[in-house]
């Protein structure tokens, strides 16, 4: 609902007023990324975007409109990555690449920001339901990438039949999401490798062996 009516909002608007609510929306997600949504006032992202108060508060009457829209601007960009990795992802091998891609990036800042949709997450959950509700949606959509490739291995006989790609998949954004808070807190992505390799291990588990033949106990105890 909130990225429909932002595509409404911005349909009507000039070129130049188009140009002035992306330089407020990025000065706005940059500062809420790095110093967190509480701590970023509008005064500050006004200073930021270089924008008046009447700029501002044309485009966003109040502060929790502009958290939204940044919620639907990192959320669209992650996402896009993200099909862009596992689109095509099909073996354990790619899954690796995934989890390298994924590390490397944060260790850029040394795990310092967390997840920009984690990050939203650990402050909007409970005190704003419509951002709870699009950031739900939103890592559902990023799980479903995983899951959809996890389903291509298990079809393509990678994966066993007893392996769940709706539950490793799940594992995999717990040990993600995990991972990178605990970096966040480290300032160091060693705990974020170790809980990716252990999902992945998991994800292993359920690896056809050499031959083709199905082993005869299941991994998950079932």
């Amino acid at each position: 609902m909130a990225e429909q009516t932002r595509d409404k909002n911005d349909s009507r608007l000039t070129e130049r007023g188009r140009v002035t609510r992306e330089r407020i929306l990025r000065a706005a997600a940059d500062m809420m990324y790095v110093r967190g949504v509480s701590a970023t006032t509008l005064d500050e992202v006004r200073a930021a975007s270089g924008t008046s108060k009447s700029q501002l508060y044309r485009h966003y009457p109040d502060k929790d409109a502009l958290v939204r829209d940044v919620v639907a601007l990192q959320a669209a960009e992650l996402l896009k990555r993200q099909h862009q990795l596992l689109q095509r992802l099909n073996s354990l091998r790619g899954l690796e690449r995934w989890r390298d891609v994924m590390i490397e990036h944060n260790a850029l800042r040394n795990g310092a920001y967390g997840c920009p949709l984690g990050s939203l997450a650990s402050e909007l959950a409970d005190q704003d339901e419509e951002a709870r509700d699009a950031l739900a949606r939103h890592f559902d959509t990023w799980e479903g990438l995983l899951e959809a490739g996890l389903k291509r291995m298990k079809d393509s006989g990678v994966l066993r039949a007893a392996a769940d790609p709706e539950e490793l998949a799940t594992g995999l954004m717990a040990a993600l999401q995990g991972g990178y808070l605990l970096a966040q807190t480290a300032q160091d992505v060693k705990p974020m490798r170790i809980a990716l390799d252990m999902a992945i291990g998991h994800v292993k588990a359920y690896a056809m062996p050499a031959g083709g033949a199905s082993p005869a106990e299941d991994p998950s105890g079932r």
